[in-house]
């Protein structure tokens, strides 16, 4: 019995062990105190130009809907684990930009996760990025992390077949397991339009009768929570 619980306390560093370099992301999601939005975007432009041009760069998203719109979210990486150990803060003038001129500018609730690319689970590249993007965040209950992984292996062949480019990360040490799955949108939200591609219920039916309902009883036991957002780029905000 002691060897199965040690092997169940294993497969979480298995997995991210055989993941390769530089597939780590950290994002920072920071909120402008109200009416300092504008002084805010442009501290943090400054600050981007300044200090984020070279190996970390930033990649700023606006947070346009969900529990988080109005806020902001900072893209570091990707990068390696190691490489992450010895970013450190990149120095005293660094840190006195963002402490006295960007952070004086935001509200406390400052948000930070790490997540890991999962190329066998996404139908796209890992940086081939687009500028307006939909998160859907997922949540498993307790012991079902095998059964919320092949849940999500059987999506991206459908993903491929309909031609929807998604982008799929697990988190790691950032609050409760699960997965940020990113839909990248290269045509605009106009691809969020019914009909613009094929729906994923027609996908499952054409792939194997009855899958789409045996899939949603699957999500049904092995999902604790999910919630969803759009974001967009902000260019001007980011690194060059």
């Amino acid at each position: 019995m002691k060897k199965i619980f040690f092997l169940l306390l294993a497969i979480p560093i298995l997995g991210f062990s055989q993941s390769s370099p530089s597939k780590v992301t950290n994002a920072t999601r920071v909120f402008p105190k109200s009416g300092k939005t504008l002084a805010f975007e442009k501290a943090l432009a400054t600050h981007v130009a300044k200090f984020h041009q070279t190996k970390w760069k930033w990649k700023v998203f606006s947070i346009q809907s969900g529990p988080d719109a109005g806020g902001y979210q900072i893209n570091e990486g990707p990068a390696s684990w190691d490489e992450f150990d010895n970013r450190g803060d990149l120095g005293a003038e660094h840190m006195q930009d963002w402490e006295m001129n960007v952070a004086s500018l935001l509200q406390d609730n400052q948000k930070r996760t790490f997540a890991v690319y999962r190329e066998d689970l996404s139908s796209i590249a890992l940086t081939n990025y687009t500028d307006k993007i939909a998160i859907s965040h997922l949540t498993y209950n307790p012991g079902y992390v095998v059964e919320m992984e092949g849940l999500l292996k059987q999506l991206k062949p459908l993903w491929e077949t309909t031609q929807r480019s998604v982008a799929v990360y697990e988190m790691s040490s950032s609050g409760e397991p699960g997965y940020v799955i990113v839909t990248r949108y290269k045509d605009g939200l106009k691809e969020r339009d019914p009909g613009y591609k094929p729906s994923m219920k027609d996908a499952f039916e054409k792939n194997i009768p009855g899958s789409a309902q045996a899939f949603q009883d699957g999500m049904k036991k092995a999902l604790k929570n999910s919630w969803s957002e759009i974001l967009v780029l902000r260019a001007n905000l980011s690194s060059k």
